[in-house]
């Protein structure tokens, strides 16, 4: 048996462990420099507020509701997130990170006749111990304890925890179980099926194996058979290895000059670089891009991106905030105000074994161990205390103005408490 662990509302969770008050009030969590939705309460959702939703739209109604509002505080999100997961390492065999609020559970070796009561278990002592309410589902494959999770949501009878093992009742829920639910059905796929009268996972495993490989490959047929109850996902007690690494930023305002785009795109790589060394790998490709204000009718419009490839696949953050550089000078119009930029990583290889060239005029071994020094040293002292001068220079402005406290992560920012 597999078990799926989610948090509900999770960003808005986190904010409300520390402000109890918050129950039962509508709560929305912003993107970065307060631009859209990320999160919502169920009160929020019930005002029909949607993900994605622009704030400046919204300002009228949350005014008139009282709609607690926070800036995205993804330094506190982790934290409770490893606190979550730590816990839950405690509890059962294995655990699995899926997302910043989900895992996966292994149960084996627990017999099928305690699951059902060790499911209300581990959301109580989630709920206890973290403050974070958790919906469990429990099934024989990933995709059917995804679905045991989804029911937990919306069935307050369950009590936070769904244990799906008999096929009658598995049946009865893939019947109402609408396919773009499912999780492995990405959008294409989705219009597909339905187009095909494909309304629900019932109607989706009702296919032949054939008709599924033909349309939609091994990936569907794993999905098509882990709702029939055989296991085809593995279960991975270590997160895989990222295949592409990311970082990207909405400014606060347009942004127009080369020294300010560039402090901000040398911080983004930096970033990047520090999640290449963590799982051991190398790059061989950066690409960066740029673009304006989309829905600033009224400035010109510019989007433009450059890849660079380094001599040698690397990890060294002074060697990738050289590529951006060049790549921002080739790309860099005056004239335009910026509004998002972004660095991504790809061709990324593991560490061990990585190809090397005979006329490398870097010295890898010492580069190298000065990349293990900076991170030892930014892991000691907290934060990025140690940076690339370039981030220092002008960097981009941003906009949190509902920033709550860094609750757990800050010896500053604990919580006074008055007896």
């Amino acid at each position: 048996m597999y078990g799926l662990c989610d948090c509900n509302n999770f960003f808005v969770s986190c904010e409300r462990v520390f402000r109890p008050e918050l129950e039962g009030r509508p709560v929305v969590v912003l993107s970065n420099n307060d631009g859209c939705v990320i999160a919502r309460s169920n009160e929020a959702k019930a005002l029909g507020i949607r993900m994605g939703h622009p704030y400046f739209q919204l300002r009228e109604l949350i005014e008139r509701h009282d709609v607690a509002v926070f800036s995205g505080n993804m330094a506190l999100y982790g934290d409770m997130s490893r606190r979550v997961i730590g816990r839950l390492r405690q509890l059962v065999p294995a655990a699995e990170v899926y997302s910043i609020d989900e895992a996966f559970l292994d149960f084996g070796g627990i017999a099928a006749g305690r699951l059902g009561e060790l499911g209300h278990r581990i959301g109580r002592t989630i709920r206890r111990d973290t403050g974070i309410p958790v919906s469990i589902g429990i099934a024989p494959t990933k995709t059917l304890a995804k679905i045991a999770s989804h029911l937990c949501k919306h069935y307050p009878k369950l009590r936070g925890a769904c244990f799906m093992h008999r096929p009658e009742d598995i049946e009865k829920v893939l019947g109402r179980y609408a396919i773009g639910e499912v999780w492995g059905i990405g959008r294409r796929h989705r219009a597909m099926l339905q187009a095909a009268g494909v309304a629900t996972a019932r109607d989706f495993i009702a296919h032949s194996e054939t008709w599924v490989r033909q349309r939609m490959g091994i990936t569907g047929v794993r999905t098509w058979r882990e709702l029939q109850g055989e296991a085809c996902i593995d279960f991975e007690t270590a997160p895989a290895a990222r295949q592409q690494i990311s970082y990207s930023r909405s400014f606060a305002r347009e942004v127009e000059t080369f020294d300010t785009l560039h402090a901000s795109m040398v911080a983004f790589a930096a970033s990047c670089a520090e999640k290449l060394r963590r799982q051991r790998s190398l790059c061989g490709s950066v690409t960066v891009y740029i673009l304006t204000n989309r829905h600033r009718d009224d400035l010109p419009q510019y989007y433009e991106s450059a890849t660079l490839h380094p001599p040698v696949a690397t990890d060294d953050t002074l060697e990738l905030t050289l590529r951006v550089r060049e790549g921002l000078e080739r790309i860099f119009r005056p004239g335009y105000g910026y509004k998002k930029a972004g660095v991504l990583l790809s061709d990324i290889v593991p560490r061990e074994g990585a190809q090397t060239d005979l006329f490398d005029p870097v010295d890898r071994a010492r580069r190298s161990r000065l990349m293990e020094a900076l991170d030892a040293a930014n892991g000691r002292l907290g934060g990025r205390k140690i940076v690339v001068a370039a981030q220092t220079l002008s960097p981009a402005p941003t906009n949190r103005a509902h920033l709550s406290p860094a609750y757990t992560t800050d010896w500053d920012q604990l919580l006074v408490v008055k007896a």
